[in-house]
């Protein structure tokens, strides 16, 4: 279901963006989830680290909240305190939650005033902005003291099902707090001078109950607003595939696009684990991971809202949001059942198949753009099925494993450092539809084997689409088009330290 959605929506990104464009993840790939963007989950990266001295881990990033302006004030991207923000392992192969890492957000307000009026008939009146003077690292006085409103958040621990589990709580190493800051969003450099070492403040070294014994093993947590990782033309993509065939099968020319989020931001939910607490068993490597937000099922607005209470909600949690493969639910699920996916557990991706064994993508773009692309004539797509359904064979496929899209990440495979990575990923490594570990470029550490940063997802989604993976050219003529869409993906344009992703972009700069 994800599969072929994810493909797909891969396929039509890439051809959409054709020359200048792109295309997003899932930023606002429902009807539902467009009214609740606090919840918008965006990308999923689930990777060995490749910071030095890191290998034994695994960095898991969730990003919130599409389409973040810079200058967003007053208010900025706060998440939402009456949401549940969550990270799921399977490490059996059944499709089904073995731990989840809950994070739950409180917004306090400070409630800073100001003496207003003449000397002895002053009053004492509230501030609208979010911070009063320059604001520094936590610990650094007087700049913790100008933050009206103070963002913090808690980590639990759940192993087994995500609401009946055995939930703990994840400590900071440094005194064993379990409540951890929030830096507030990149404001600008009159209120921020030094946002790096501001935000990097804020990197949590971590102990897992149930994973860490010693400092060899601490995780580390940081929450917070990066630079929005991913490339799209959101324009093109949507206005059918607007994009000039001679570029986006030109393998030369896969920078020479536009990126519509290059002057956008994100909210990421960043964790390192040890990979000794992801794993069932040292001889069980491959790991599946997914996310999602729920919120309550009933909501009353307040006829007199108050900043602590705009609103009561009540009843169980009801998941709104997940995503595991990028794209998936945006444009390969049809929009009948965009929510329904969305508010669905990989268990059940039965239901979304056919999504994936007759994808809908390929055919749409041999409508726009045949001769030039033909779609593959074979059904059901099997190969498909494979990248984002079940593993693939050699690479990430866990022995006995349920179908369901899930990101799939074996985690015996080394990392590769920052400068050797092959943007292309585990899908460099085939050859006619055969895997070769020893092929030019080879990188099994990247996607579809888990996804890193700097994986082009929609390369290589839109080649596999079309046939990339099947060893006929009758079957599928264009299996061999280097398709892409004119926006690149590179390990070079991220971190090579946690949390990865980059620096957000101030909301205004000194004059």
């Amino acid at each position: 279901m994800r599969v072929r959605k994810l493909v797909g929506a891969m396929a039509l990104a890439a051809v959409a963006s054709g020359g200048p464009s792109a295309y997003a993840s899932s930023h606002r790939e429902a009807p539902f989830i467009t009214k609740l963007p606090k919840v918008d989950a965006t990308d999923f990266y689930m990777f060995r680290s490749y910071e030095a001295n890191r290998a034994g881990f695994v960095t898991l990033i969730a990003d919130f909240q599409p389409f973040q302006e810079p200058f967003g004030g007053p208010n900025y991207f706060m998440m939402d305190p009456d949401a549940l923000y969550e990270i799921h392992i399977d490490n059996t192969g059944d499709a089904q939650e073995d731990l989840t890492f809950q994070f739950r957000f409180n917004n306090n307000l400070k409630d800073f005033a100001l003496p207003i009026g003449p000397s002895g008939a002053q009053q004492n009146v509230a501030i609208p902005l979010i911070n009063k003077g320059p604001i520094s690292a936590p610990g650094s006085m007087p700049g913790l003291q100008n933050l009206n409103v103070e963002e913090t958040y808690s980590l639990k621990v759940v192993r087994g099902n995500r609401r009946t589990g055995n939930a703990q709580d994840v400590a900071d190493v440094n005194g064993g707090s379990t409540t951890f800051r929030k830096p507030v969003d990149n404001i600008g450099q009159k209120s921020i001078p030094d946002y790096a070492a501001y935000a990097n403040a804020h990197i949590y070294s971590v102990s897992i109950p149930g994973c860490t014994t010693d400092a060899a093993t601490q995780g580390k947590v940081f929450v917070g607003q990066r630079k929005e990782p991913f490339a799209i033309a959101v324009g093109p993509i949507f206005d059918l595939v607007n994009a000039d065939p001679a570029i986006i099968t030109d393998a030369s020319k896969r920078n020479a696009g536009t990126n519509d989020l290059a002057n956008k931001n994100i909210t990421t939910l960043a964790l390192e684990v040890p990979i000794s607490c992801l794993t069932a068993a040292a001889d069980k490597p491959i790991i599946g991971g997914w996310i999602s937000a729920s919120v309550r099922q009933a909501q009353v607005i307040n006829p007199e809202a108050t900043y602590a209470r705009p609103a009561r909600v009540g009843g169980a949690w009801t998941q709104v949001s997940r995503l595991g493969m990028p794209l998936v639910n945006e444009v390969v699920i049809g929009i009948k059942d965009k929510d329904r996916f969305n508010t669905s557990e990989p268990k059940n991706d039965a239901q979304f198949a056919a999504y994936v064994t007759n994808p809908t993508l390929p055919a749409l773009l041999e409508a726009l753009f045949g001769p030039a692309l033909k779609a593959p004539t074979v059904f059901p797509r099997a190969d498909l099925v494979a990248v984002f359904l079940t593993g693939v064979e050699g690479v990430n496929k866990p022995m006995g494993g349920a179908t369901a899209e899930i990101q799939r990440l074996n985690t015996s495979i080394a990392p590769k450092p920052k400068g050797s990575q092959n943007n292309l990923g585990a899908a460099a490594c085939f050859v006619n539809g055969a895997l070769t570990p020893g092929n030019t470029g080879c990188d099994t550490a990247g996607f579809p084997n888990g996804r890193r940063p700097g994986d082009d997802v929609v390369d290589i989604a839109l080649r596999v689409s079309m046939g990339y993976l099947l060893n006929s050219d009758t079957a599928a003529p264009s299996r061999g088009v280097p398709l892409h869409d004119g926006v690149l993906q590179d390990d070079a344009q991220f971190y090579d330290t946690f949390p990865y992703l980059t620096t957000p972009l101030p909301g205004a700069t000194t004059p």
